[in-house]
């Protein structure tokens, strides 16, 4: 029970915050892939109302009476941050985003409050359908971060730190081979909820090592920001999925 709270915490906490620097800080290096929102007709104010909306609903969620609004709020935004992705994929600026990257990273985090939204259901059956659902999606969520991984593998190698034995390579591929054998047990539910919580804690050590150090020798970088904000916001999506009672 205190472990699913804290996942929630984390979820919520990470989405405040992404959502406060997305209203304070009106650029690519903050919003990346979710400009696409810009180009709308009156692209800045849905923006903002959906930056706006997510800041609410992180702090709405970790409160019982307003969770379940929270959780409702939370996917519709998420939904639409996915969607905003698909320009991306279409155009297929880099091959990242050819085969959907930043798509399936907001789709991890709508997974997250489709968990939320079943944590807070009453009916037994419906909770287990939402609760496999966020289960299934966070599975191919992790497909698409093996994918990533094993598309760009000089690239996150770079990002590990060069002090971590025995070498940056090395725990390029090991991750990028936790993360494909995370996606099968998620995805055929054998040891689904162990795999869940290891890639969880594996999520929160890239925050912690990776992106951490960096946003605090170049604060003023925004997009350390961002990447910080997005990966603890994954973390906090795997977490809840692993708190759910069924699924």
């Amino acid at each position: 029970m205190k472990t699913a709270l804290c996942g929630r915490a984390a979820f919520g906490a990470s989405a405040v915050l992404f959502g406060v620097i997305a209203l304070m800080w009106h650029d690519s290096d903050t919003w990346q892939s979710l400009q696409q929102i810009w180009r709308l007709p009156f692209g800045t104010l849905i923006g903002g109302c959906l930056m706006a909306a997510l800041t609410a609903g992180g702090i709405g969620m970790q409160y019982p009476r307003s969770a379940r609004l929270a959780s409702v709020a939370l996917c519709v935004v998420y939904l639409c941050f996915s969607l905003a992705c698909i320009p991306d994929i279409i155009a297929a600026s880099n091959i990242y985003e050819r085969y959907g990257g930043s798509f399936f990273l907001f789709f991890s985090l709508l997974c997250g409050a489709i968990a939320l939204y079943a944590a807070t259901e009453a009916n037994a059956a419906r909770a287990t359908v939402f609760g496999r659902l966020a289960r299934l999606g966070l599975g191919v969520g992790a497909i698409s971060f093996t994918l990533g991984q094993a598309l760009l593998p000089r690239e996150t190698g770079s990002l590990v730190p060069k002090w971590i034995p025995p070498n940056q390579m090395f725990w390029a591929i090991l991750t990028t081979i936790a993360f494909a054998l995370a996606a099968i047990a998620i995805l055929i539910n054998r040891q689904a909820r162990l795999a869940i919580r290891l890639m969880t804690l594996m999520l929160a050590l890239f925050g912690v090592l990776v992106w951490v150090p960096r946003l605090i020798a170049h604060p003023e970088a925004h997009f350390n920001w961002s990447e910080c904000v997005l990966t603890f916001l994954v973390t906090g999506a795997a977490w809840m999925v692993a708190g759910l009672k069924s699924f």
